[in-house]
């Protein structure tokens, strides 16, 4: 039989919230065993496992007694700091009883966007793994602010994905995988088996709304998969509660939505900038400049610049955006928002002359600068 991929040698585990909890509320302790059992067998075979687990929250939930997510931070953070010992606890205990250990991390958006600390994150995960440990990550719900309101562990993992240059991203959910239309829509919807590129979905067909116990949705998958198909890495959205689902799709198997991975790879400064970094603002542009950005990935100019919005300051990441409104690319801007509306139009010698020597420079250099593929 064909399969869609090598085994992966590393592969990054995302499985989600709505994936974890079971009917009585509380945390799915049969689903942490079947997890940790393909977990084990993944290892055998010759594959390495991060896995990325969300659940806290949820498991938080159960020991609360709470029936809904909650809607305010101080208690999402209250469920997530009463629920992290209880998943970390049920995944040790199964990968021990099979002679693996669990290595927990907790990571927050601060650290993929200051440098130093992502270089950090890196080394230590490169040595769990070199140690035979199975890291389980999760966000750093119980003290952080925005991880909470973005919702889901989808773009966490595929940066993790990014960050350890994995083989594979899988993207566990309570879903078979992408259809072609809203399968809650009661029409007749189908199962794509493989995207060939991201750009050629139509977005707009696409949930982005997550379940009653999880925040992401199926949007937010797509978008995870394009950060790793970005960085080289195949993506898989498969539902968690298939029988050996992690077993399966490690083998190549034809199971959930297979996402191919680009045959060159982004390089590592430019996947943080395209997509660790928090953006800021958004700097217009003309079709010229779009177009220039996209074939020759060359430096933005003050004279394609049409105008900005945000607050930015000199060296935030800061979204190119086209008359159409599409996102061409992502860069860290060499100035503050104000300067580029002002710079706006006018060529380099211009700028020069009216303003100062200071400010015959490129809005975002190159090496600063990454067109995104979708």
């Amino acid at each position: 039989m064909t399969t869609r991929f090598p085994r992966p040698s590393l592969a990054v585990v995302k499985v989600g919230s709505s994936s974890l909890r079971g009917p009585d509320g509380r945390l799915d302790r049969d689903q942490i065993r079947s997890l940790s059992a393909q977990i084990v067998a993944a290892r055998a075979a010759g594959t390495r496992v991060v896995l990325v687990s969300s659940g806290a929250v949820a498991a938080g939930m159960g020991l609360l007694g709470l029936e809904r997510r909650p809607v305010d931070l101080p208690t999402l953070q209250a469920c997530a700091a009463a629920g992290q010992g209880e998943l970390i606890h049920e995944y040790q205990t199964h990968l021990v009883g099979s002679g693996l250990n669990a290595a927990q991390i907790l990571l927050s958006q601060d650290d993929f966007v200051r440098r130093g600390r992502y270089l950090n994150a890196r080394t230590t995960l490169h040595r769990l793994l070199e140690l035979g440990l199975v890291p389980i990550i999760n966000e750093n719900d119980a003290v952080a602010t925005e991880e909470l309101s973005y919702g889901d562990n989808d773009h966490l993992a595929a940066l993790v994905a990014s960050m350890l240059e994995a083989d594979l991203l899988l993207l566990l959910s309570d879903v078979d995988g992408l259809y072609d239309d809203d399968p809650r829509s009661g029409g007749d919807v189908a199962l794509i088996d493989t995207v060939g590129d991201v750009r050629d979905l139509d977005l707009g067909s696409i949930g982005g709304t997550g379940s009653y116990v999880g925040s992401g949705g199926m949007r937010t998958k797509v978008e995870a998969a394009r950060v790793a198909t970005a960085s080289a890495a195949e993506a898989v959205v498969a539902n968690a509660r298939r029988a050996d689902v992690l077993v399966d799709v490690l083998a190549g198997e034809p199971v959930g939505t297979w996402f191919r991975k680009h045959p060159r790879r982004l390089e590592a400064r430019r996947l943080w900038i395209g997509f660790a970094l928090s953006v800021h603002g958004r700097i217009h542009v003309d079709e010229g400049a779009a177009e220039a950005l996209r074939a020759r990935g060359t430096s933005l100019l003050s004279v394609g610049v049409t105008g900005a919005d945000g607050t930015f300051a000199e060296g935030d990441a800061v979204e190119v955006v086209a008359p159409d409104g599409s996102v061409v690319a992502r860069g860290l801007t060499r100035y503050a928002a104000g300067d580029v509306s002002r710079l706006a139009g006018r060529s380099t010698a211009d700028a020069g002359r009216e303003f100062g020597p200071s400010y015959r420079r490129e809005v975002i250099h190159r090496d600063d600068l990454v067109v995104l593929p979708g």
